[in-house]
Order: C-alpha cells, then sequence, then structure tokens
C-alpha cells in the first residue's frame, strides 16, 4: 500500500523578515514564510501537526494577552544575595517585551528558579537562558508571544500519574512538542541555617510534594502547609525567616535561597520520575537515526468495540504504545445516542491522547495513522520527537 503524495502547510526556515505585530504588544515579531513539503512514504517527511478530520470544540485558540515589562523581585530578610537577583515569574497577562539573547535559548517553565520544572529545562538546554511563569497557561503564551522559544512542562509523574491540566492546554495552544526530558525526583527538607530538623513545626511544599514525604513528615509530626510549588516554598521559607518553619522542594532551590539541607531524598518511593514535555512554535522533522516517539489525540464515534479498532492501527503494525489517557470534551461532555423506542443512552465523550514509540518518518507509522483517520471523528499529531533516557 503506498501513501499517496499530499502538499501540507507547514513553517520551514526561509529569510527573516520584521513584521509590526502591535496586536501582541511586541515591538519586533520574527515571522517566517511558510513552506510546501509534500509528504512522502520515506524520507521528505513533514508532521502532520496542522492536520485533523474535523476541529473538536475544546480547541479554541488562545488569544493574546496584554504586554507589560516584568520586573525584578527583592525578597526580605537578609537572604542568600544571588536571590535578590532572581527574575519574576510571568503571569498570563505580564509578559516582557525586552529581547532575548540571541546565543541562548530562552526556555520558560512554571515556578520560580530552583523548580524542578527549571531543572528539567537545564537538563535540556544547559546553556539555556530559564524564563519563570507563574501558571502553565502562561508558559504557553510565552512561546506563542515569541517571549521565549521554547517551554518545559511536568506532563506525568510515575507516582502521582497524568498532569491532566497540560493535556487540555497542549489542545487548546497551537504548538508542538519537540522533545521530552525525564528527571528522577529528589526531595529535600529545607530550614533556615542553624535549624535541625527536630525543631520544624510546619513544612511547606507543593501538595503532590507533601503526600510523596509522607513517611518522613508524619515521623516529624510537623503541620503540613500547601503552596503552589516546591521552590515558591522555600522562597517563602527564607523570605519569612521563621526558625520553625520549613519546606520541601530540591537542594538547587535550598543554594538559590540561602537555606541548609536538614535531609535528602525524604520521598517514600525511591524511584519518583516526573516526565517533562518541551514544546516549541515549529515542529522538528522526523527521522530514524535514533528512537522516536509520536503523540497524538483524537476522538471517535460512539459504537461497540470503537476504540479497539483504534488501538488495533498500532498492534497490527508492531507499534509499541507507551501511553495513553482519555480527557472529556469540556464544552461537549455528554451524546445521546438513539437507544431503541423507550428513549435515548446518554455517554460520555472523550479525547484520546496517545503516546507510541515510531518516528512519523516510518512507513508504519504513516499507515497506522491514515487507518486511524478512517473512522476517527479527530485527529491530530501534537509532536514527534526522540525519545529521552534516565540519567
Amino acid at each position: 500500500m503506498a501513501v499517496k503524495a499530499t502538499p501540507i502547510l507547514v513553517y520551514g526556515c526561509s529569510k527573516k523578515r520584521i513584521t509590526p505585530c502591535s496586536q501582541f504588544g511586541i515591538s519586533d515579531f520574527v515571522c517566517v514564510r511558510p513552506t510546501f513539503l509534500k509528504l512522502r512514504t520515506q524520507k521528505e517527511w513533514e508532521c502532520l501537526s496542522e492536520r485533523a478530520i474535523k476541529p473538536v470544540e475544546d480547541e479554541v485558540p488562545s488569544t493574546p494577552g496584554v504586554v507589560e515589562e516584568a520586573t525584578q523581585i527583592t525578597l526580605a530578610g537578609g537572604l542568600h544575595s544571588e536571590s535578590n537577583y532572581l527574575p519574576k515569574p510571568l503571569s498570563a497577562t505580564d509578559f516582557s517585551s525586552s529581547s532575548s539573547d540571541a546565543k541562548k535559548v530562552r526556555v520558560a517553565y512554571q515556578g520560580v528558579p530552583g523548580a524542578y520544572s527549571e531543572a528539567a529545562a537545564l537538563k535540556a538546554y544547559p546553556k539555556s537562558q530559564t524564563v519563570p511563569c507563574d501558571q502553565f497557561e502562561a508558559v504557553f503564551k510565552a512561546v506563542e508571544l515569541w517571549l521565549v522559544d521554547k517551554a518545559v512542562l511536568p506532563i506525568e509523574n510515575s507516582v502521582d500519574g497524568s498532569i491532566h491540566r497540560n493535556y487540555d492546554l497542549l489542545l487548546f495552544h497551537r504548538l508542538h512538542i519537540v522533545g521530552e526530558v525525564q528527571l528522577v525526583v529528589n526531595h529535600c527538607l529545607l530550614g533556615l541555617p542553624g535549624v535541625r530538623k527536630e525543631e520544624l513545626k510546619r513544612v511547606l511544599s507543593h501538595p503532590q510534594a507533601l503526600d510523596q514525604c509522607e513517611m518522613t513528615l508524619n515521623e516529624l509530626r510537623v503541620t503540613r502547609v500547601n503552596a503552589d510549588d516546591t521552590a515558591g516554598a522555600a522562597q517563602v521559607v527564607a523570605s519569612e525567616g521563621v526558625r520553625e518553619t520549613g519546606a520541601v522542594a530540591s537542594a538547587r532551590a535550598a543554594e538559590i535561597y540561602g537555606l541548609d539541607v536538614l535531609a535528602e531524598g525524604i520521598q517514600d518511593d525511591c524511584d519518583n520520575i516526573t516526565r517533562f514535555l518541551i514544546v516549541a512554535r515549529e515542529p522538528i522533522i522526523p527521522g530514524m537515526d535514533r528512537p522516536y516517539k509520536t503523540s497524538i489525540v483524537f476522538s471517535l464515534e460512539e459504537g461497540p468495540g470503537v476504540l479497539f479498532k483504534a488501538l488495533a492501527v498500532f498492534a497490527l503494525r508492531d507499534i509499541n504504545l507507551t501511553k495513553i489517557e482519555s480527557r472529556p470534551q469540556r464544552r461537549r461532555p455528554l451524546r445521546v445516542v438513539d437507544d431503541s423506542n423507550r428513549g435515548s443512552a446518554t455517554y460520555f465523550d472523550y479525547l484520546f491522547y496517545i503516546d507510541f514509540e515510531a518516528s512519523m518518518a516510518e512507513p508504519r507509522a504513516q499507515l497506522a495513522l491514515g487507518h486511524l483517520q478512517e473512522f476517527a471523528r479527530f485527529l491530530r499529531v501534537l509532536g514527534c520527537y526522540p525519545m529521552d533516557t534516565i540519567l
């Protein structure tokens, strides 16, 4: 079976030109001209990231926010000198219009300096300039508005499972997955200099981190206080200066905010790994020189065995699935289907996110998606990218 050559519109490399984009609040907006490529069975393949049978109602493009200039934070209480120069996290409506350093890749992440997301960004791009954002929505907007080049977002944890919010945002925004990062999580108990862990009365951290360190915190008999993120908790402990207050965060957060590591590796499960996705404005052209992974999202009509048929298109071609996640269509949660003369049956309407181990440069992957398109109501390739290994 041959795959018919089909022209698709993608963004390729071409000469840059400066276009006024006042609607984004950005003075200089670098655009690239669209380039036509052809879909072929083997070599010259480009991700079908913009192809769909029908748009789903959940897929609403985001509107640009107001662009304002970000400021630096100054923490009180005689903190570590380095923390006085940390950047303030961007919000969804508070963006900096300053020009970026062309020599460095700018990578956005959710949280403040010292967060695990920042560590994942530095693992992927060791010489990058990391840009903190206060919410996941702000991370996506920073990429869309060309304030950063890429973004790193947590998508699943080996202990607590998927981060559903980011699955939803992947559908709402027209960005592309270009890589993944797997990071080993090493929770540390942090406190002010000179404080012993037995002196602590309360501990701050993200709710997920507190749950993952339940045994250690129970032994200390401390009160748990929820915070927005782990590094943010360390920042609060350093700024308040209360000796009885500690935080669960990374060792790097302790270094940044001038705290002591009172205990290291306090998580209940030593095999605690978080997987992050790297997203960008443009997809990458997949190859076959290394192991690749492809992420897709699709929806199906209601009927017996429809999901089985969808998964069978991969099994028939010996393609391994590494992840399957279902999310309700938030704007269309229920579907009414005729069911005999006695009334109607109501079903939940779902989207299915799947990761599979194959490059879209491989004919088997192209044929699998072509087969899936025959009975899928909606299909979108979120990205094809090299697989990451845990180091």
